[in-house]
């Protein structure tokens, strides 16, 4: 799925070159998880044309599937006449340029709470000014959300994440894996939303070549993290107790999109289209006041053996 590159400067060629890869990217994740769930993802053709925002996309949603709950792969290209807020916080030397930006974004809610729930974005990020040379970056990666958990899933999941950055160097996985590990946590909770796995942002340092290359790594590993961890644990019985803690913990999943996740954030900030944005909820969620697990139980295991920053490969 490599695509080429005739330069390191980042040209129309080039964002065409991403668009390409993206939009194939969303393909092959949709037709692997439909394989998986035996339902069909629904395509909804979109664009969008105001005064400040304009591009594009194409919402893929899958719900009440055979396994997958509720599930959603997106694809957008959005444009704008000036940069919001959250895309400035960091870099306030580009505040007031226009911009591109094009990336594909997933979350899939399995309906077995054995079977974790997983999110991956990647995108190209370019802020443009007339007369200066573009601005770009890329930017994303993948994490998981176990409900209940298993040290071989973990380890497979990370060393998937592991083998993508190699070819880019032995820094990039355990630097990305420790953003992840920072990024996804919520602090007003004091708790990793996850086990973590890689993220990144304002990604440029090798030339736009490479770095393409390294983002086509991270997306087509995606599959390859999760897919076998859902086929591992499809067939696990469960009942209402572990239904009830999945709903309980995918509270946490809903806090962490609303309260920090930047790509939200940038969505709601930059008038885009909230059906798509939102598509990340799930179906169904509970909050419980002052819960806690019992004593020496799967759900408590989660806590004190998962939910917290170790190495896993």
């Amino acid at each position: 799925m490599n695509a080429v590159i005739p330069s390191q400067a980042c040209t129309k060629a080039n964002m065409e070159s991403v668009s390409q890869y993206l939009k194939q990217l969303q393909d092959n994740i949709c037709r692997a998880l439909s394989d998986f769930d035996g339902v069909e993802f629904t395509e909804d053709l979109w664009e969008r044309d105001t005064e400040k925002i304009g591009g594009g996309g194409r919402t893929r949603v899958i719900a009440d599937g055979n396994q997958i709950e509720k599930g959603g792969v997106n694809y957008s290209l959005v444009t704008g006449e000036s940069l919001p807020a959250s895309a400035t916080a960091h870099r306030p030397e580009l505040a007031g340029r226009s911009y591109k930006a094009m990336g594909v974004s997933l979350v899939i809610h399995p309906r077995n709470p054995y079977m974790p729930t997983s999110h991956a974005n990647v995108r190209l990020f370019v802020a443009e000014k007339e007369g200066e040379e573009p601005v770009w970056w890329f930017g994303g990666g993948y994490d998981l959300t176990p409900y209940y958990g298993f040290e071989e899933d973990c380890r497979h999941w990370h060393q998937t994440a592991k083998n993508a950055c190699e070819p880019f160097g032995e820094d990039i996985y355990p630097r990305f894996k420790e953003w992840c590990d920072k990024y996804f946590y919520l602090k007003h909770r004091f708790e990793p939303r996850g086990i973590g796995g890689l993220f990144f942002d304002d990604f440029n340092e090798l030339g736009f070549e490479k770095s393409f290359e390294f983002l086509q790594a991270v997306g087509d590993s995606y599959i390859d993290a999760y897919l076998p961890l859902l086929e591992k644990r499809k067939d696990m019985p469960y009942g209402e107790r572990e239904r009830s803690f999945q709903a309980y913990r995918r509270g946490r999943y809903v806090e962490f999109n609303l309260v920090y996740d930047r790509g939200t954030i940038f969505g709601l900030q930059s008038g885009g289209r909230a059906e798509s944005i939102l598509m990340s909820l799930p179906p169904k969620v509970e909050w419980h006041y002052k819960w806690h697990p019992e004593a020496g139980s799967d759900e408590e295991r989660l806590y004190t053996d998962f939910l917290l920053a170790r190495d896993w490969v």
